[in-house]
């Protein structure tokens, strides 16, 4: 089966592509850049030569076109990533055009199994305890988050004409081998390396992304119907995911617990001083917004219907913390027991 991945070369993407390969598969994957894939996919144990490059941007229909002709199916992972406050580029355009080209153009050429990634973004903020997949959009502040809710609505009107898409709303994608610290694996070695700002009493979604890889694998092994199935993982109190990294290492982590309207404060400020002067910093307004509030979610459905059974987090925080030691990301004196290993 020919399948289409995009966004080979992030975190999602990469891992999605090793799982496909260890399957069988030979996927052809979209890519903007041929060295900086295969440098990536190789973090992943996945020769170049196991896989198909078709050159191109999601943002250029004709290239997106070439690339889908003769597909089975289709994973749209790509996305220009913004709750971190990294230095975006043309968010709107490459998170809207490129969902329209793939997705749209998949569609059109009637492909029955289509995978497409969204973001738990869109339903936040809420004020309801559980969240699902048809749980109600929000409204968004930032160009990312308009990003994906103008694309999320672009593909709840092809799902609503009955187009064969699934989507998927993960939640904090972490694991090991992610070519650079975003989101969660940032959090994690901040909170080990330096201190760990947790606001009280709130708490966030692990998802194990070689878990999801299999849900996206598994996903495209049979026609597809309109789906959305939210896999946020193991929902776990900051101080829980704090305490897990403790007994893993043995050696307990600096923690400084805040009230989380000084978290969303913080993030505010954050967010205008990079108006004036772009740096690097994980925290924003919404990503202050996900450590406050973040609820609980209902994997049920994908997880009966997949047959899937995902980690515990313990294998997964044990996992990356050796990497991450491994890799230099950490230094091997805070992942203590792990690194010995």
């Amino acid at each position: 089966m020919r399948i289409l991945v995009t966004g080979a070369s992030g975190f999602i993407g990469s891992h999605t592509v090793a799982a496909l390969v260890e399957s069988g598969h030979r996927p052809r994957l979209l890519v903007r850049n041929t060295e900086a894939a295969s440098a990536v996919l190789a973090g992943v144990k996945v020769d170049s030569g196991q896989v198909d490059f078709a050159p191109g941007d999601m943002r250029d229909a004709e290239a997106v076109g070439a690339a889908l002709d003769g597909c089975d199916a289709v994973v749209h992972a790509a996305a220009v990533i913004g709750v971190t406050g990294k230095p975006g580029e043309q968010i709107l355009s490459g998170n809207v055009e490129g969902t329209r080209n793939v997705v749209g153009g998949a569609v059109e050429r009637g492909i029955s199994r289509i995978v497409y990634l969204s973001s738990m973004t869109v339903f936040m903020p809420t004020d309801q305890p559980v969240i699902t997949g048809d749980s109600p959009l929000s409204r968004q502040r930032t160009e990312y988050g308009r990003s994906k809710l103008e694309a999320e609505r672009y593909v709840r009107g092809l799902q609503n004409e009955g187009a064969p898409i699934t989507t998927f709303y993960p939640g904090g994608v972490c694991g090991p081998a992610q070519s650079t610290l975003k989101e969660l694996n940032e959090g994690i070695a901040a909170g080990l390396g330096q201190v760990w700002v947790m606001p009280k009493g709130a708490g966030v979604s692990v998802l194990d992304v070689r878990d999801l890889a299999e849900a996206i694998l598994r996903t495209v092994r049979a026609p597809g119907a309109p789906r959305r199935w939210m896999l946020g993982g193991h929902h776990l109190g900051w101080s829980e995911l704090a305490d897990l990294c403790d007994a893993l290492t043995g050696v307990p982590c600096k923690r400084m617990v805040v009230p989380g309207g000084l978290l969303l404060a913080a993030g505010s400020l954050l967010d205008l001083a990079k108006r004036v002067r772009r740096f690097d910093f994980p925290l924003t307004r919404d990503a202050a917004e996900m450590m406050v509030s973040l609820p609980r979610t209902d994997d049920r459905e994908p997880l009966a219907e997949l047959d899937l059974k995902p980690r515990p987090p313990e294998e997964t925080l044990a996992d990356i913390l050796r990497w991450m030691a491994a890799e230099g990301h950490l230094d091997p004196a805070r992942a203590g027991a792990l690194y010995s290993v």
